[in-house]
């Protein structure tokens, strides 16, 4: 997945942007997340990425230990605020070479340091897709991070042969495609949703 430590940073700065560009009347809008809507899912962001926080830390406990279907996330009044230092929090973490190695927890699920990089860093392009879509707002995202995501989500799609990925049912997209359809598709996603 990544042998390498990757820069969180442009990522979490890029969903920092879009969560900044959200306004009052969109947070009740439809996502491309079942059952989300934005402000569940600028919720979810909130929650992974302290937990993710902690994982990079080796700090585990209630954070890292609950699912994240446990319950539907949602946003306090605070959110536009906590969210993008929460966010930098997250990178800052996993600019340490020392997340990147030994095993973490996140989600409830024991991983190895560099796996649960990869999973970070997918969460953030795949969800930074996902708020940019039901926003309306353009989404370029960072190119390692999507390449770390791309790499994360065919790993561990092992049954792409039956159509099965990490986060559901893979939607079939080109081999041609931009790197970032391919992506999304993996997570079980069409690139093409639109509200």
């Amino acid at each position: 997945m990544t042998d390498t430590v990757l820069d969180l940073g442009p990522q979490a700065r890029i969903v920092a942007r879009l969560a900044e560009g959200v306004r009052e009347e969109q947070l009740a809008a439809v996502t491309p997340c079942p059952d989300y809507a934005v402000r569940h899912l600028l919720g979810h962001l909130l929650g992974l990425a302290v937990a993710f926080r902690a994982a990079a830390r080796k700090d585990l406990g209630g954070t890292t230990d609950t699912r994240p279907d446990a319950a539907v996330p949602d946003v306090g009044p605070g959110w536009r605020e906590e969210l993008p230092e929460a966010l930098d929090a997250l990178a800052e973490a996993w600019r340490d070479p020392a997340a990147w190695t030994g095993a973490t927890r996140a989600g409830g699920v024991d991983l190895p340091g560099a796996v649960a990089g990869a999973v970070a860093a997918d969460e953030l392009v795949v969800h930074g897709w996902d708020l940019a879509r039901a926003t309306g707002q353009e989404y370029v995202p960072d190119p390692a991070a999507v390449e770390a995501s791309y790499g994360f989500l065919r790993a561990a799609a092992g049954g792409l042969d039956r159509g099965d990925g990490p986060f559901g049912p893979v939607v079939a997209v080109p081999e041609d495609a931009p790197l970032l359809d391919r992506t999304v598709g993996l997570s079980g996603r069409d690139p093409g949703w639109k509200p």
